[in-house]
Formats: C-alpha cells, sequence, structure tokens
C-alpha cells in the first residue's frame, strides 16, 4: 500500500489538547533538566528527542519535541503538526534553514534536515507504519503528503 492511501482516520482528541500535552512534555524535560522526556528507540517503538532549529523570521532557536527512529546512521521523523493540516513551524524552519541541533538521551549532535523524496521516502514510510500502525489514517487527515524528514549529523 502507498504512502498516500487513503484509509479511514483514527480518533483525534480536541487540537487544544494535543497542543496542552506538547507545552507539558517540554516543561517536564526543562523542569527535570532533562531527566524526563527523552527515550532511545526500540525495535517496536519511536524514541523521542528535542530538535532545535532556527527560526525562519526570528532568528531565535526554537525547540521541540519529535519521534524519530535511527537509519543508516541518521534519524528519521515525520513533518507533522499533531495530523493538523498545517506543516510544523520546526519543519518550514529546517527548509529556511537546514542545519539544526539534536538532543538525545546520551548526546546532543548538529544535525542537516531534509525531505526524503522518490524511491527513498517510501521504505522510510514503511517503517513508520511498523511503529505506529494507524500511520496512513493519520496521515489522511491532512491535505497533502507528509514529509519524511531526515536528519544527517554533520561532522564538526
Amino acid at each position: 500500500m502507498s504512502s498516500d492511501a487513503v484509509t479511514k482516520a483514527p480518533f483525534l482528541p480536541p487540537r487544544w489538547v494535543i497542543t496542552t500535552a506538547w507545552r507539558i512534555h517540554r516543561g517536564l524535560y526543562r523542569l527535570s533538566g532533562g531527566r524526563f522526556g527523552l527515550r532511545q528507540p526500540k525495535p517496536d517503538t519511536y524514541g523521542l528527542a528535542q530538535l532545535t532549529t532556527t527560526g525562519r523570521r526570528s532568528g531565535q532557536s526554537r525547540s521541540v519535541m519529535i519521534g524519530y527512529y535511527e537509519h543508516d546512521g541518521g534519524f528519521v521523523t515525520m513533518a507533522m503538526n499533531g495530523w493538523d493540516p498545517a506543516e510544523p513551524a520546526w519543519w518550514l524552519n529546517l527548509q529556511a534553514n537546514p542545519k539544526a541541533t539534536l538532543t538525545l538521551t546520551d548526546r546532543t549532535i548538529e544535525v542537516e534536515g531534509r525531505a526524503a523524496t522518490g524511491e527513498v521516502r517510501e521504505p522510510l514510510w514503511q517503517r513508520w507504519r511498523q511503529l505506529d500502525k494507524d500511520l496512513d489514517g493519520w496521515s489522511a487527515r491532512r491535505p497533502g503528503e507528509t514529509a519524511v524528514v531526515v536528519l544527517t549529523p554533520v561532522d564538526r
């Protein structure tokens, strides 16, 4: 099945619930000094990391929590905004300036972000489908294709 397959969308809580949960997650991460909120990926679940981009208009650092998995020495995430139709600000920031910082449970690294396209995108999408059985349903809520974002470590 293609990543663009039309599938019934699973239940999604109201937008205010989703944004409140994100704020609580970020707050707990900050209040715990980074001890709570991040996790390593496992074979059956994605990890959680903090991605810091440069605001495309403000030029200031902007941090968000993202789900990811590791692939070929890099990290793969989805440019979704709680499955809202709008593109997430962090993805728009990465498009304007692809350099970012990724904070994992055991290290912080400089990365460069880009969208996976063509033949590269499909297997990455399929891996997400293994981690999230509702992926096609979530994706059906969005008007366009959800970008699969590859974050590649930058050698210093």
